[in-house]
């Protein structure tokens, strides 16, 4: 029996995907719960399992392609095997028989996306000449692009061993190869969601810095027990995410976002925490920060950033957020304007700690500091609010004490 393996369906907002990368191809066995291919959405990347055990039969799209909610994208022959389907691959069909000479050649073409059939064509190459490194032996593109870069080289070798040593040209040295790649629909959204924010938004950042000294002491003093006793490493972010929350609390209109004409407070704290994942920029949300310790908040951060390394985070990972925070410091950065994730109306930036000299009691001493940046909706958020917004955060740094008298 024939099983139709369907586009899921997409979360909220999402009307169409893309087709990834197919794990299967004709002809492959099966087990229920085996990924056939992975579906990218503006946010996310969905897994499509087997729901039976059999034989791919039949692949409808191809990789690149775009498809909408519960699309049929494959067919699975239901308690077939492998050999069994090749066996039937091998009986002429009234199909096969109408097929022309030109596509007596389809098994290598199957093997090749739109893109890289594309500059075949173009550049007059010969795929049976061309060594693939995708799975399989599976040409990419950049298998073609490689091919197209060593045809000049050798080119260029010929015609100087024909001509006389007084006509040949010194080629331009180094490396000057250009490359063309398609945005990934992730990356498409966060370019559009960024334009959008500076369009739309009133965005203005003011500075601060902070000394860190007390709370690199108090983890210093009591890393290896909370270590011990939570199972979870005792890192910065939860002291920043706990500050940040007597702050919002303090200055609602933070945590607050604009919808039309109106001005929507949030009696709830969901931080959005912003993470590089190989796809690139995501922010999965910590839900009820406010009642979390900080244990919960560490776990939580530690979870979260497992699953956007592993491309694991699913839509209710990342949809909400009532405020954002950004972490530029782990990759070096020293200071930064981040930019608002809409319909949030603040993001706070984090940069490395750096050892300054400040004035301290009338004496000049050696501190580890770190700027801190919080960019805000200016239509929504006053600049003294902004102001004693990062000083609230900074007091409850500088006297972590605070933190847990809620002063």
């Amino acid at each position: 029996m024939s099983v139709e393996v369907k586009v899921p369906i997409l979360p909220e907002s999402v009307a169409d995907a893309i087709v990834a990368v197919w794990h299967v191809k004709v002809g492959d066995a099966v087990s229920i719960d085996d990924n056939l291919v992975d579906i990218e959405t503006e946010k996310v990347v969905l897994e499509v399992p087997a729901t039976v055990d059999g034989v791919i039969k039949e692949l409808r799209v191809e990789e690149g392609a775009t498809v909408g909610e519960q699309d049929v994208i494959a067919i699975i022959e239901e308690g077939a095997t492998a050999k069994a389907a090749e066996s039937n691959a091998d009986e002429p069909t009234a199909e096969a028989s109408q097929e022309t000479a030109a596509d007596a050649n389809t098994d290598d073409a199957d093997k090749l996306s739109p893109a890289v059939r594309k500059m075949l064509a173009e550049s007059n190459l010969d795929a049976s000449k061309i060594t693939g490194t995708g799975k399989n032996g599976r040409l990419l593109k950049e298998d073609v692009q490689n091919a197209l870069n060593a045809a000049p080289a050798a080119e260029n070798k010929a015609v100087a061993k024909d001509t006389p040593a007084a006509e040949v040209k010194t080629p331009q040295t180094g490396d000057r190869n250009e490359r063309r790649v398609p945005m990934t629909r992730l990356r498409t959204t966060i370019a559009r969601r960024l334009k959008e924010a500076q369009d739309t938004q009133a965005m203005l950042t003011t500075f601060n810095d902070v000394n860190m000294q007390a709370v690199m002491d108090l983890r210093k003093q009591y890393k290896e027990l909370f270590e011990k006793k939570h199972g979870t490493r005792l890192g910065f972010m939860s002291f920043f995410v706990k500050a940040a929350i007597e702050a919002l609390k303090r200055f609602p209109a933070v945590n607050a976002s604009i919808d039309g004409n109106d001005i929507v407070y949030h009696d709830y704290y969901d931080v959005g925490i912003a993470a590089s994942s190989p796809r690139g920029l995501v922010v999965p949300v910590l839900r009820d920060v406010d009642q979390l310790s900080f244990a919960g908040i560490e776990k939580n951060i530690g979870q979260l950033g497992q699953k956007a390394k592993d491309g694991k985070l699913t839509m209710d990972d990342l949809i909400g957020g009532t405020f954002t925070i950004s972490n530029g410091g782990t990759f070096g950065s020293m200071m930064s304007t981040p930019i608002v994730n809409p319909p949030q109306s603040a993001i706070l930036g984090m940069h490395r700690i750096e050892d300054r000299p400040i004035a301290e009691n009338g004496e000049v001493v050696i501190r580890p500091m770190m700027y801190l940046a919080l960019t805000y909706d200016h239509r929504i958020i006053d600049g003294s609010e902004s102001v004693l917004f990062l000083r609230t955060i900074k007091e409850c740094l500088e006297d972590p004490a605070r933190l847990l008298l809620e002063l």
